[in-house]
């Protein structure tokens, strides 16, 4: 992977782990680091499943593929912050 896929992951992620965050209501108790890094597996284990689907390529924006990438960072990140309540 070249340096500029590694950018892109990461901007990526950063995108899909702030829009995760921003569809769970209250307050989130992890940090940004750890938003990112949701938000990057987020990204890309929603392309592998949106591949799957068939739905990853389209012609203009890919609103399936989006969608799947914020649910799983939603997901991600409250089961993070739930983990983290109970301790």
């Amino acid at each position: 992977m070249e340096i500029s896929g590694i950018i892109s992951a990461i901007v990526i992620g950063i995108v899909i782990g702030v829009l995760g965050r921003l569809v769970l209501p209250g307050r989130q108790r992890i940090g940004i680091l750890l938003t990112i890094v949701v938000g990057i597996v987020a990204a890309l284990i929603g392309s592998a499943i949106a591949n799957a689907l068939g739905v990853a390529d389209t012609n203009g924006v890919d609103w399936i593929e989006w969608l799947i990438q914020i649910g799983l960072a939603a997901l991600g990140i409250a089961a993070l912050d739930r983990s983290r309540v109970h301790r």
